[in-house]
């Protein structure tokens, strides 16, 4: 474990700069490890390990156990990390299978890039129909997640662990103990991989409060990560470098010239990326190729703006005047609608004619949409049609965007939805009955009274 004591050192040193940095604690999961860690483990602990389960654990990690800290105060008792920290040796090993002592030994199945395609096949046994005996699934999740050390806590079902063998022995890996696909970490073992996390710590990357899940996507400096897309011959490894610099707390204006000419000359696989990234840290600048960009596609140009400059939205109105027969999908047309509410205006006009679109979806936020508006009373007609709605999901937002309106014109059409549901559905009846609150009825009541009494 020698060839890594220089490393060690560093990440000694750097473990001291992260808490003086951090001193408020601002890093996700730093309050509970304070960047604490316990003594280091007595190596003789590794080889009875090793021995008892049958594995060779990776040096770069047994060179942190042994040499840095082992164990802390932070959730689960682990030390100072990513995260919730690191575990103590040895503990939680059931985090991914009731059987650590069979399956840890077991050759590792996953690896990073995994097709969603291979994933689904992995699970395909886990899943089938009848289900499993309660022996035979265990066996199922053992194989899935053999030879994956846990070692670490991200909250709810999400853990780090650590491969023990087969090509990718020594990577960190983020798991998912309800099944979805793993996602591997950019650096080559356990020191690089923590190393990092110090590192964006004291460059505050870590501490913006936009920053990402740390370990989800590539590290380095925007430089680097710019030579890195050109000599990456993966699509998904290119993508991850635009990730990474997306991910970045600011980028400097030679940066952003370099993002913008890579822009334009882009493919069409990768223009959206960086289109995304030039938004972000450069949006007076973007302006332009967003204007082009919102011929080809406006769910992004929407997205990007609401994201990132919520502010400038109402400069984006005539786009949407011009463009809004070009909304054809319920998610161009509800990032349309956020943008529209950050307006401040009446955009009644703009929505209505969604109310009567063919996708119940987009029916269903235009009714949410109306709601919103300050002077929502001044579009009953357009809500009647809406408690109306041959869907149920319609009448159900409809009904939660009156809230608040008091007008006898509503009764009867609220009379009708009683004749319409007899039984509770889709929670409509709950929702009228808070609206029949407001104007001192209820479903009960209103189910004896003749439409002729209205």
């Amino acid at each position: 474990m020698q060839q890594y004591d220089e490393q060690i050192n560093r990440i000694k040193e750097k473990l001291s700069a992260a808490r003086l940095k951090d001193t408020q604690l601002k890093v996700f999961g730093a309050d509970h490890h304070t960047y604490y860690l316990d003594n280091p483990i007595d190596p003789t602990q590794l080889t009875s390990f090793e021995a008892a389960y049958q594995v060779v654990l990776p040096h770069a990690y047994k060179a942190f156990l042994c040499q840095v800290g082992n164990g802390g105060k932070s959730y689960m008792d682990a030390a100072a990390g990513p995260f919730y920290g690191i575990y103590p040796f040895g503990k939680h090993l059931d985090d991914l299978t009731t059987d650590p002592k069979t399956y840890l030994s077991r050759p590792a199945k996953i690896y990073p890039y995994m097709s969603d395609s291979r994933w689904t096949a992995l699970n395909r046994e886990i899943d089938s129909e009848p289900p499993l005996s309660d022996e035979l699934y265990e066996a199922a999740v053992g194989n899935l997640f053999a030879g994956i050390l846990p070692i670490g806590s991200q909250g709810c079902t999400y853990i780090h662990g650590l491969v023990l063998n087969g090509a990718h022995q020594g990577k960190v890996v983020n798991m998912d103990t309800d099944r979805q696909k793993p996602v591997f970490t950019f650096e080559d073992n356990f020191l690089d991989w923590y190393e990092r996390w110090l590192d964006e710590i004291i460059s505050g990357d870590l501490l913006n409060e936009n920053a990402g899940w740390f370990g989800y996507t590539i590290g380095g400096t925007v430089h680097s990560l710019l030579e890195k897309f050109h000599t990456l011959t993966i699509p998904e490894a290119k993508t991850a470098c635009l990730k990474g610099i997306l991910s970045k707390a600011h980028i400097t204006d030679a940066e952003a010239a370099i993002i913008e000419s890579k822009y334009l000359a882009a493919a069409a696989g990768y223009q959206e990326l960086w289109l995304n990234i030039l938004v972000k840290f450069r949006y007076d600048q973007a302006v332009p190729h967003l204007i082009t960009y919102s011929h080809i596609s406006l769910l992004p140009v929407f997205q990007f703006v609401f994201w990132y400059a919520k502010d400038k939205a109402r400069d984006w109105l005539p786009v949407i005047e011009k463009q809004r027969h070009q909304i054809t999908d319920e998610e161009t047309f509800r990032f349309c609608t956020y943008l529209l509410e950050a307006m401040a205006i009446d955009y009644g006009y703009l929505v209505v004619p969604f109310t009567r679109h063919a996708q119940e979806a987009i029916r269903q936020t235009a009714f949410y949409a109306l709601g919103e508006l300050k002077r929502k009373a001044d579009y009953i007609a357009i809500f009647i049609t809406g408690l109306g709605d041959p869907s149920n999901v319609v009448v159900h937002a409809t009904l939660q965007a009156l809230q608040g309106i008091k007008d006898p014109r509503l009764l009867y059409h609220y009379k009708k939805i009683t004749n319409r549901f007899p039984d509770e559905q889709d929670y409509i009846l709950a929702n009228l009955e808070h609206r029949l609150a407001e104007n001192g009825l209820s479903v009960a009541e209103l189910r004896k009274i003749e439409p002729e009494g209205m």
